[in-house]
Order: C-alpha cells, then structure tokens, then sequence
C-alpha cells in the first residue's frame, strides 16, 4: 500500500462539479492499493498515519497528533501511486490492485480512519475527480506499507 499524505488547513473533492466531500484542518490522504495488500496491512498503515505527531504544537514543533488537534481526514483512492515509468512515455499501472480488491481495501482504510477521527470524508472510487487543498507547511509524506515494515 502506498499513500501520500498532506497535512492541510482544508481540502475537497469534486465529482462532475458537485463537492463531495470537505474537511477543515487535517489530512489528505492519496491512497493506492495493490494486489498483495490486505486488511491487516490498511489497518496497520491507518493507524500509524493516524498517530503521527506532524501538526505544530505551541513551540512550533511537530509534536501533536490528528487527535490532538482534532483533526479530518479526505481519502482519495489513487491506483496512480503505482505508476512505473521506467519503459518509453506512457506510465505503465500493472501494479495496481484489481479494482474490486482495490475499492475493498478503500473502504476498509475509511472504516479504519474512522476509529481515529471525528470527521473522515472521501471521494468516489474509480471516478473522475477534482482535488483542492491548502497544503500546510508545505507538508507532504510517502509511506509504503513494506518499507515501514508492515506485511
């Protein structure tokens, strides 16, 4: 599994013009999934990247964590993570998880969030959407599954 995260003041998505999901202060989380995850892994990644401590404390410091600030979270399902552009021009996406597996584990990373946030907003799988936000800091992290050493 690999996820980018961005630390945001607020961020949206929009589908055909309408938003559908909104969140104030927290995370954006760009999600991609790939075959050999599975529910024990999205458990393990959403609770580690729920208790990272990167929101500025009363020092200036990244001390606090979402809780601590009470924070939310927007997912976005982005089979893109997976992208190899090693070979010619055109980004090759076979890593990318089936999209039946792939939504599966989506939506259990939001059931997930949900246990570790009071406000958890998402897009829609496999659709065309538009992404705003207002990067914080900027703050912005990548984490995959096996090079945290969750399997």
């Amino acid at each position: 599994m690999k996820v980018v995260l961005q630390r945001v003041t607020k961020a949206s998505v929009s589908v055909d013009g309408s938003v559908v999901g909104e969140i104030g202060q927290g995370y954006l989380l760009l999600l991609g999934a790939e075959d050999s995850d599975t529910e024990e892994i999205v458990d393990k990644m959403m609770d580690k990247i729920c208790r990272l401590r990167i929101f500025r404390d009363e020092e200036g410091k990244t001390n606090r964590s979402l809780a601590d600030v009470d924070g939310e979270i927007l997912v976005i399902s982005q089979f893109t993570l997976y992208a190899d552009c090693r070979k010619g021009n055109r980004p090759s996406f076979i890593r990318a998880g089936a999209p039946e597996k792939a939504e599966a584990l989506y939506e259990r990373a939001l059931e997930r969030c949900c246990l570790h946030a009071r406000r958890v907003e998402h897009g829609v799988f496999g659709a065309e959407m538009q992404v705003s936000l207002i990067n914080d800091g900027p703050f912005t992290l990548t984490l995959e599954s096996g090079e945290l050493g969750i399997r």
